[in-house]
């Protein structure tokens, strides 16, 4: 008698009783350190290694101005990489509260895996001050892979032919463009390189900053300038008055010929595009947008689907989107399980056991949101939830 079922061999009836052993002890491990799991343990001791959630090591901290400066951080192993004027979100906990913010790169790839962001203290920005100021070697932080799409076109890094560049830069709005300049003009100990692969590219930059001490990178613009890489057109509110747009001809005489990148605050963005539009000149730009978010006691909640509910800062999310109509994942509802585990993908949210804040701000979060336990957090201002 034949039979359609294939024997198992020796070999493949090790096999799977080597897996399900597996399977068992994997379970066996799981259920020992509930609610947390083995990968949790293995992150104190290793939170850069591959498969963890992505971190990074603060490794340096440099003041570039009084108020700026470059933060050096080691990724962890599963970090993709990045193109010079792409920015990155970093996620760290400021008095008990984990907060993201993006900020660009101002290296392109570096020899020793490194990544770096410049960081200017704005007025009332809780994050920047905490990284200028307060942020120390060893500190560790939280990433997300890089994104962006002002970045050179390979056509342009790469064409045999000349390529005539203009970047216009306005205070912090330097940092992506000095990330591209360091990547196609390398500093070593002996000074600028000029290597082959850059020898055709015309750049010239116009920076303008409230004035030289308060210009982020201005020895950087400076020194690739002296050494010919860069035509430098500086400009000091202080000395120069504001930046007339319109005069932007007068300070590059072949402005028509140049393909033009700007990144800085959107008043001079803005003006840009009408000036460029008006002349059909190409126009990249990149904006500084400043996060605005309602912090109180409670709010409106609302969710994927369009629901939306008034709750008071005590309810529960769990309880406000269940009296919406919500089909919310539950569990235990005592924060335990991690059964009711939903992404935040605005707003703020408090978490009722100790007052501690979870914030996302759309453009700075991640497209997946902050994942946070609905069952022991109620709203602490107007928040949106991916369920």
């Amino acid at each position: 008698m034949s039979s359609s079922v294939p024997l198992l061999t020796s070999a493949t009836r090790r096999r799977a009783g080597s897996t399900t052993l597996r399977a068992r002890l994997e379970r066996v491990a799981n259920a020992a350190v509930t609610p947390l799991v083995p990968a949790d343990y293995l992150d104190l001791f290793n939170p850069l290694r591959a498969g963890a959630e992505l971190r990074g090591k603060v490794v340096a901290v440099t003041p570039e101005t009084a108020d700026a400066a470059t933060i050096v951080i080691r990724p962890g192993r599963d970090w993709a990489g990045h193109v010079p004027g792409q920015y990155v979100r970093v996620g760290i906990d400021v008095d008990g509260v984990r907060q993201w913010r993006a900020y660009s790169l101002t290296h392109g790839p570096r020899p020793d895996g490194n990544i770096s962001i410049t960081v200017k203290a704005v007025p009332e920005g809780v994050v920047s001050h905490h990284l200028v100021h307060r942020v120390r070697v060893g500190t560790l932080v939280h990433l997300e892979q890089a994104t962006g799409e002002f970045v050179l076109a390979p056509e342009v890094t790469d064409g045999p032919a000349t390529a005539k560049l203009l970047f216009v830069t306005a205070g912090s709005g330097v940092t992506p463009v000095v990330g591209m300049l360091r990547n196609l003009f390398p500093v070593t100990d002996t000074g600028v390189v000029r290597p082959a692969r850059s020898a055709h590219l015309d750049i010239t930059v116009v920076h303008v900053a409230p004035s030289r001490p308060d210009s982020i990178f201005i020895r950087d613009l400076e020194a690739l300038d002296a050494a010919g890489a860069i035509h430098l057109v500086a400009r000091y509110d202080d000395v120069h008055g504001l930046l007339d747009v319109d005069t932007l001809g007068d300070l590059v005489p072949d402005l028509d010929e140049r393909a033009t990148y700007a990144c800085g605050p959107g008043g001079l963005l803005d003006a840009l595009e009408a000036h460029h539009a008006a002349r059909d000149l190409v126009l990249y730009t990149e904006q500084f947008r400043p996060a605005t978010l309602v912090v109180g006691e409670g709010g409106a909640v609302t969710f994927a689907g369009g629901a939306s509910v008034e709750t008071d800062g005590s309810t529960t999310l769990l309880d406000a989107g269940e009296s919406a109509g919500v089909l919310m994942p539950s569990g235990c509802r005592m924060g335990v399980c991690f059964g009711c585990v939903v992404p935040l993908k605005e707003g703020s949210v408090r978490d009722l056991r100790n007052g501690e804040l979870t914030t996302a701000v759309p453009g700075e979060t991640g497209p997946g949101g902050i994942r946070i336990q609905t069952c022991i957090t109620a709203a602490a201002g107007p928040c949106h939830l991916d369920v």
